[in-house]
C-alpha cells in the first residue's frame, strides 16, 4: 500500500518539525512538504499532490479559515485537518472551520510536560486521522459479532420511546446540526449527546447548536432535571451520566477513567440510560471513528429499547455505526437526513391514541 503523502501548513516552525518527525516515523506516511502560511501552501499543493493537509488556523498573510476556503474551491476533496490550539479562540475557530468543510481537527499538545507526552499526543490524536483521510476507509476492523455475548436480530418493533441517546465522533457537528434543526420546540423527550471534544469546544458547540435550533442545547449541568425538548450535551473531558432522584432523572457528570480511550465516552452515557429508563431508551449512533457506543448500544437492546445506526452513504466515518450495524444491534439503518423524521416517528407511535401500548 503506497504511503499517505501529507502537507503540514503552520507558521510555527517548532510545530513543523516535530510533526513532521513524528509523521515520518510512521511506515504509513510521508511528509511531502510543509508550508508557513496558506498561500505557499496553495502553491504547494499542486506541486506535491499530498493526500491530507494539516491546517494551522493562525497564520500570518493567509490564515486557516481562508485557506480552507480557497481549498475547497480549488481541490474539493482534498482531506483538510485543522491543528488547533486548546483555547476559546481556537475552538471557535475549529467549530467554523468545521462548517466550513474540513474534514476533522486535532489539538495542539499544549501543557505538555514532556517531549515524550508531546510525540504520544500527536502520535494517538492526529496520526490516526490522517490513516482515515487519507485512505479514505476506516482502519478499524468491524466485527460480525461481539465477543461470546448475544447478537440482536434487527426487529422493526416500536414502542414508547422516553429518552433519545445521541453518541457520535468524527464529523458530529454538522450532523449535530442537521438532525437538532428539525426537532420541534414541543419535543416530548430529553436528548442526551456524547460528541467526542475536549473541555471549551462541547460548551461552545452547545451554543452554536442552540442558535440554530428550536429545542434547548445546553451543555451539561450536574443535578439538572431531563425534560422534554431540552438537549444535554456531554462536557469535554467528563462522562455524563443519568441517575433517578425522587422520582425524577437528573444528569450527573464523573471522571472515571477513559473508556474506548474516550471522556467523555457514548458507552458510559448508554448504561446508565438503559439502566435508568429500560424500555423507554432509545440510542442513536452517528458517524464516529472507532467503536464507542458498541457495547453501550447491547445494553440498550438488552434492556429492551432501540437502536438507530446512520448509514454508511452519510457518515463521514463508518467506524461507530459501523460495528453497531454489524454486531446486529440495530433496528434501523438511516442517513443522515432522515434520521429526524425517523426518531420523530418512532417517538410520536407511543403517543397515538389507542395504540395498544
Amino acid at each position: 500500500m503506497p504511503k499517505i503523502r501529507v502537507l503540514i501548513v503552520d507558521d510555527a516552525v517548532l510545530v513543523r518539525s516535530r510533526v513532521s518527525k513524528i509523521l515520518s516515523i510512521d511506515p504509513g506516511l510521508e511528509v511531502v512538504g510543509v508550508a508557513a502560511n496558506g498561500r505557499i501552501a496553495l502553491a504547494k499543493i499542486s506541486q506535491l499532490n499530498p493526500d491530507v493537509a494539516i491546517l494551522d488556523i493562525e497564520m500570518p498573510e493567509m490564515d486557516g479559515l481562508q485557506t480552507l476556503s480557497a481549498i475547497r474551491q480549488i481541490y474539493p476533496h482534498l482531506p483538510v485537518i485543522m491543528f488547533s490550539t486548546s483555547t476559546w479562540a481556537g475552538a471557535t475557530a475549529t467549530l467554523e472551520a468545521l462548517s466550513l468543510g474540513a474534514s476533522d481537527y486535532a489539538t495542539k499538545p499544549t501543557n505538555l510536560k514532556s517531549i515524550e507526552a508531546i510525540n504520544q499526543h500527536i502520535q494517538e490524536d492526529l496520526i490516526p486521522k490522517i490513516k482515515v483521510f487519507g485512505r479514505g476507509t476506516t482502519p478499524f476492523p468491524i466485527p460480525s459479532k461481539i465477543g461470546h455475548r448475544v447478537v440482536f436480530p434487527a426487529s422493526t418493533n416500536l414502542h414508547r420511546v422516553d429518552v433519545v441517546a445521541i453518541g457520535v465522533s468524527t464529523g458530529g457537528p454538522n450532523a449535530l446540526t442537521v438532525m437538532l434543526r428539525e426537532f420541534p420546540a414541543d419535543l416530548s423527550v430529553p436528548i442526551l449527546i456524547v460528541q467526542h471534544m475536549p473541555p471549551m469546544f462541547t460548551k461552545l458547540l452547545a451554543e452554536r447548536l442552540a442558535s440554530k435550533c428550536q429545542i434547548r442545547v445546553n451543555e451539561a449541568i450536574p443535578g439538572a432535571v431531563l425534560e422534554p425538548g431540552q438537549a444535554w450535551i456531554a462536557p469535554g473531558d467528563f462522562h455524563l451520566v443519568v441517575q433517578r432522584d425522587k422520582g425524577v432523572v437528573r444528569l450527573a457528570t464523573h471522571q472515571a477513567l477513559r473508556e474506548n480511550s474516550c471522556r467523555p465516552s457514548v458507552d458510559v452515557l448508554l448504561r446508565s440510560v438503559a439502566e435508568v429508563y429500560g424500555a423507554g431508551a432509545m440510542a442513536v449512533i452517528l458517524t464516529g471513528m472507532g467503536q464507542d457506543g458498541l457495547h453501550g448500544c447491547q445494553c440498550i437492546r438488552e434492556a429492551g429499547g432501540q437502536v438507530l445506526a446512520q448509514d454508511k452513504a452519510s457518515s463521514v466515518v463508518w467506524g461507530m455505526p459501523g460495528f453497531v450495524v454489524n454486531a446486529g444491534l440495530a433496528d434501523g439503518i438511516v442517513s443522515l437526513d432522515q434520521m429526524p423524521s425517523e426518531i420523530m416517528r418512532r417517538i410520536r407511535y407511543n403517543q397515538i391514541p389507542n395504540s395498544g401500548l
